[in-house]
């Protein structure tokens, strides 16, 4: 089966915690996310910040795949993250 260029385009969100001290190994999977590592407190706000921008995706009307930069620093923004957990912009 030949896949088009649309069913192989995707985006994903990925958040790396590393702040974990207890050797818990955290993975938290969801529809357009990876979530790795953190501690608790960190990865569950990881889980809430990752769940919140998709909401405001969905009631954007748009998908990952299709926004662009400003668009996504501009949820990110929204959603409260702060630059500094943001990747820089290409000028």
């Amino acid at each position: 089966m030949v896949r088009s260029q649309e069913e192989e385009r995707r985006a994903w969100l990925l958040g790396i915690g590393h702040d974990n001290k207890d050797g818990h190994v955290r993975i938290t999977r969801g529809e357009n996310y990876r979530l790795l590592g953190g501690s608790e407190e960190t990865h569950e706000v990881m889980q809430e910040k990752a769940v919140r921008f998709n909401e405001e995706l969905r009631d954007r009307g748009r998908r990952l795949e299709d926004i662009s930069k400003e668009e996504f620093r501009d949820i990110a923004h929204t959603i409260g993250l702060s630059d500094k957990h943001l990747p820089p912009m290409d000028d």
